[in-house]
């Protein structure tokens, strides 16, 4: 029997087709060519050792079993395109998750026509507390940003006991009435401040009487490949001796998505609504629209409003258009608003960066498959 040596390293040579179709298949499965071949050796060396298993040259079967979501406060589907997955931005795929949403809501008709529209799954529009009811009895993960305007350093600062940010309270209700394996709640950055202090406290507590392991974490998303310098609060519940463990940033300050390298390419296209690159036409001020882009830095936080701080081209006479500003959110180009101007930016600027929300996506899948 031919010796081989004890470096752990392998060397393969394979037909360019073939590599190039195995690497599309795993890819499809959110796989890496490492990954595959551990997981298949590790399965050979079992089955050869094994007196009851007669072994095969097939394949070992990838688990194609799919984890249940339940979306709340959807939105357009900014979140739930993440943790999907299967879509491109900036030159990069992002590979489909195994995962299936089983329920969603939200209130904006218009984000509604446009979640079913691109996500293509059913979504309930409406009060979250009158719906409550239609909600399957379990899941394997909840997912939701709950709204944040009182919370908000731009908001009326009531906290957590405001008529808005308060519909934390319905996730959860919804965390107690479907013991998902985990959740996952975004917020914004205001959520850490001091005058938030005891709404952070009493969300905390109340996702912790539940029986949760709750914790918290702030991102910068431009150092996960979002041309944006958006700050959000995560906070994750986990049980049963799950713990999890953010995902790490691919990128800095040196390496950020710049917003000239985000929409450049849309300089010279005209104005196109069916594209949803259209832009307020306002007259500028020194109160509004005032905010220009730099070319070589990320985009400032997205809004939700044109007659406020929205941000002007770096090198145009215009604000920025919805389509660009979708890119600054890291949409991609084929994910369509349903919907005109003010309703467009209202969806782009409450929606979770996909790209954003697909890292995170694959620190809780992997600590569920573990």
């Amino acid at each position: 029997m031919k010796k081989h040596g004890k470096s752990g390293r392998l060397v393969l040579e394979l037909d360019t087709d073939l590599k190039e179709q195995l690497y599309s298949k795993l890819s499809e499965k959110g796989l890496t060519f490492k990954d595959w071949v551990l997981d298949n050796a590790s399965a050979y060396v079992d089955e050869v050792h094994s007196p009851i298993v007669e072994y095969s040259m097939k394949p070992k079967k990838i688990n194609t079993q799919k984890l249940k979501i339940i979306s709340m406060f959807s939105g357009c589907g900014g979140m739930d395109l993440g943790f999907m997955g299967g879509f491109s931005i900036n030159n990069r795929f992002y590979p489909e998750h195994p995962v299936e949403i089983i329920w969603a809501n939200d209130f904006n008709e218009a984000a509604c026509r446009t979640y079913k529209k691109n996500i293509g799954h059913e979504i309930k529009c409406g009060d979250v507390w009158s719906l409550l009811e239609t909600m399957p009895s379990s899941t394997d993960i909840l997912v939701g940003g709950f709204p944040c305007q009182d919370i908000s350093v731009n908001g009326k600062r009531a906290g957590v006991s405001g008529k808005k940010s308060g519909l934390y309270r319905a996730m959860v209700e919804a965390v107690k009435r479907t013991n998902p394996r985990v959740f996952i709640a975004e917020n914004v950055k205001g959520l850490l401040m001091k005058y938030n202090e005891s709404s952070l406290k009493q969300v905390l507590k109340d996702f912790s009487d539940l029986g949760y392991k709750v914790s918290y974490n702030l991102y910068r998303v431009a150092d996960y490949g979002v041309p944006q310098t958006r700050e959000r609060v995560i906070i994750v519940g986990t049980k049963n001796g799950d713990q999890f463990f953010p995902p790490k940033a691919e990128r800095n300050t040196a390496n950020w998505i710049t917003a000239k390298e985000a929409i450049q390419d849309l300089e010279k296209i005209p104005m196109n609504p069916e594209i949803n690159h259209i832009w307020s036409e306002a007259k500028r001020s020194p109160e509004q629209g005032n905010r220009k882009l730099l070319p070589n830095r990320p985009a400032y936080t997205i809004r939700a409003e044109c007659h406020g701080n929205i941000q002007y081209h770096y090198s145009l006479p215009r604000r920025i258009s919805m389509r660009e500003a979708a890119r600054f959110q890291s949409f991609p180009d084929n994910f369509i608003f349903d919907s005109k101007l003010r309703e467009t930016e209202r969806q782009v600027g409450n929606a979770v960066p996909p790209v954003f929300a697909w890292h995170i996506a694959e620190a809780v899948i992997d600590m569920l498959n573990k």
